[in-house]
């Protein structure tokens, strides 16, 4: 009896133990991954929208005044189109068409909450073309879509932001003279979202920028401007929670995917970028008070002649804030520059004497990195001496450099916690 007793006693404890451990575990990942609203969106059928329902009613935009000779300004029957379909009469489904043809439109708000059945519908089938005139921008947005549960952009048509008549203001401004200019596309405070399928090109800002929203999907959208366009990231994140993108192929010149602050719960899945800065978390610590970045994972994505592949980065000089649990997984680069870089020292040349960045970095794996760079520095960390990088995992790396050098791959390392598994190359830090 006494040696059952005891044995009940030991596995007493160890239930205990094993229930206040996985308590622990809970709470760790509550703190690392925010908890996701009601996801409407997961296992619907989102290909079912690229075609008009019997049910639906049909609100086209030359019904309400709008043109197709690309010159005539369009915006204002562009929102009446939306009023209508949005906030009007129709309870039922509605049906935004902007069909075949070139339009022309200076700024468009399309503004919830919508009295529609949702989800809200905007089809675009034709090009529209954003108005040169930037007095017309009194805020940097062109086509903006706002205050909206539920609205889905698809339709194979294309914005073409015109940008190149603009892009040498950017060049030409610095510092606080320079205002930010108007996205293709903007979701502003969005839930359950969805764009699919739709044609971005030559923004005068970015492309698609998403920014206090939630729920939102970004399906087999094309995204194209040349490489040397300047601040034209592909897609735009801040201050948004469980947004997914996947089969998007990302040409431009600047990010291809950025994700600043604020952004939680982000899949990217099946993207090429190319050319372009690669997919970018930051920069971060610009701005006091930022909220904080969890939940990325980056996995199937092929990377071609980019000037990096993943990088994180931070200004030096910021304010405390984490950039935690990040899974980048099973990328290809090609011919890549920098393929894993993390840069807390982003914008600060040798001569920089700014206080070092407070942005913490803590749990990130770099898993199944291969292919081909142009840097004999393969694998750049350069973390802050105030805020060290921890937990930071890099298993089964090959990259071969490519350049003209008879060098092989490197990896520099700064301040960083690191820990190794599987292939490296290049060689570990020491």
């Amino acid at each position: 009896m006494a040696i059952n007793t005891r044995m009940s006693w030991s596995h007493a404890f160890l239930i205990v133990c094993l229930v206040l451990l996985a308590h622990l575990a809970t709470a760790t990942e509550r703190r690392i991954f925010p908890p996701l609203l009601p996801d409407i969106l997961r296992g619907n059928d989102l290909a079912r929208h690229g075609g008009a329902d019997p049910t639906e009613k049909i609100f086209n935009v030359l019904d309400f005044g709008a043109v197709t000779n690309g010159k005539k300004d369009s915006a204002l029957f562009f929102i009446r189109t939306w009023i209508a379909a949005c906030r009007g009469t129709h309870t039922g489904k509605s049906r935004v068409v902007i069909p075949e043809g070139t339009f022309k439109a200076g700024p468009v708000i399309f503004q919830g909450p919508c009295t529609s059945e949702k989800p809200i519908i905007v089809e675009i089938r034709g090009t529209v073309l954003g108005a040169n005139n930037l007095s017309l921008y009194e805020e940097p947005s062109w086509i903006l879509i706002e205050k909206v549960d539920g609205v889905i952009v698809t339709g194979r048509g294309t914005l073409d932001g015109q940008g190149s008549s603009v892009w040498k203001y950017v060049e030409s401004c610095s510092g606080s003279n320079c205002s930010p200019l108007p996205p293709n596309l903007k979701f502003n405070r969005v839930t359950n979202g969805v764009i699919r399928r739709i044609n971005s090109l030559n923004p005068k800002g970015v492309h698609i920028f998403i920014t206090e929203s939630h729920n939102i999907r970004v399906h087999w959208v094309q995204i194209e401007a040349p490489a040397t366009s300047p601040n034209t990231d592909g897609i735009h994140i801040s201050d948004s929670n469980n947004v997914r993108i996947a089969r998007t192929r990302i040409s431009t010149g600047d990010d291809c995917v950025g994700m600043i602050q604020g952004s939680t719960n982000i899949a990217i899945n099946q993207v090429f970028c190319g050319p372009g800065h690669g997919i970018s978390v930051g920069s971060l610590g610009k701005y006091e008070t930022e909220n904080d970045v969890r939940g990325i994972v980056v996995k199937n994505c092929t990377f071609n002649n980019t000037d990096n592949g993943i990088r994180i980065k931070s200004w030096p000089g910021s304010q405390p804030s984490l950039a935690t649990g990040m899974i980048f997984r099973d990328l290809i680069m090609q011919n890549v520059k920098n393929p894993i870089i993390i840069d807390q020292e982003y914008g600060c040349n040798d001569k920089c004497n700014k206080a070092p960045s407070k942005v913490k970095i803590s749990n990130v794996h770099f898993i199944n990195v291969k292919g081909t760079t142009s840097s004999d520095i393969a694998v750049d960390l350069i973390c802050s001496s105030h805020s060290p990088c921890e937990d930071i995992e890099l298993r089964d790396i090959d990259l071969k450099y490519v350049g003209p050098k008879k060098v092989r791959t490197s990896s520099q390392c700064k301040n960083a916690k690191i820990g190794y598994g599987g292939i490296q190359n290049p060689p570990a830090c020491r």
